[in-house]
């Protein structure tokens, strides 16, 4: 496991954040894109990987049946790609798992479940210019012909089912980053980017075992969970702004007023921080 354990705040940063200069433009831009999980033993297995070994059985009739009973007008007009978007932001099932491009968005998924705050979190980041170099020929030629460094869902167009994207792979298996359409705020805010494997039954950690070039995890210690925490609220990294409305609020406000059992009982005043007031412009 291609692991590094982090033992500050500073040192989060530092391994976040060292992105070198690219040769060819000379701007500081990251490769990678970033998943954080609460608890580092956890696996990146899909949802609806863990239904079961009947997945791949279940997963045309789960889309077709989504499609179909979805209220009129609740899916956009598009294609395969921009149905299994919807879908996976709905909480359905699919093949689909989420990233994002921002670092620290990422770590706010590794840290805002306090229920497993005795666990270390982790981030995974996967680069994804040499994740593109084991794509099939024909999906490397759309990027290089759109001059595109991830695919877009339109230009994933030409491929109409999930049947036919798994016979790209062959006895190959890949994996694909794809950018969802701005379906909401959600989207937006979170930077999100989506990844999709060539068969309903592979986890992308068994795969990136065999690929060790393309990944690496930062291991966030859980003592270390709370300040990380305060830190990112600091910076408005918080569920108000990533999850934009009522619901996100209160989650906020919830999580920013309950206490750190290991530093006492009182909850944090609101005047320990200028985005503890709510409704702050």
């Amino acid at each position: 496991m291609n692991d590094r354990r982090i033992s500050s705040w500073n040192e989060l940063s530092e391994v976040l954040y060292d992105i070198p200069a690219d040769p060819d433009h000379g701007r500081h831009r990251s490769n990678y894109v970033y998943r954080g999980v609460a608890d580092a033993n956890w696996h990146l297995e899909t949802s609806l990987r863990r239904l079961g070994n009947h997945c791949a059985a279940v997963e045309g009739p789960l889309l077709r049946n989504f499609t179909k009973y979805a209220e009129l007008g609740s899916i956009p007009p598009g294609n395969l790609w921009v149905k299994l978007a919807v879908a996976q932001h709905h909480g359905l099932p699919t093949r689909v798992l989420d990233w994002t491009v921002a670092p620290k968005v990422a770590v706010h998924f590794a840290t805002f479940e306090q229920e497993h705050y005795d666990k270390d979190g982790a981030v995974w980041r996967i680069n994804v210019g040499a994740a593109r170099k084991l794509l099939p020929p024909s999906l490397r030629r759309v990027l290089r012909k759109e001059y595109a460094y991830l695919f877009s869902v339109e230009m994933l167009d030409s491929i109409k089912d999930l049947d036919a994207f798994d016979r790209l792979g062959g006895r190959r298996p890949f994996v694909l980053f794809f950018e969802p359409p701005s379906l909401d705020g959600r989207i937006i805010n979170q930077w999100a980017i989506m990844s999709v494997m060539s068969s309903p039954m592979l986890v992308l950690d068994e795969f990136l075992r065999a690929h060790t070039e393309l990944y690496d995890r930062i291991i966030i210690p859980a003592d270390l969970k709370w300040e990380i925490r305060d830190k990112l609220d600091q910076d408005n990294v918080t569920e108000r702004m990533l999850f934009p409305g009522l619901d996100g609020l209160s989650k906020w406000l919830k999580r920013y007023y309950s206490s750190n059992a290991t530093a006492g009982t009182n909850p944090p005043s609101s005047q320990t921080a200028p985005s503890a007031t709510p409704g702050r412009r």
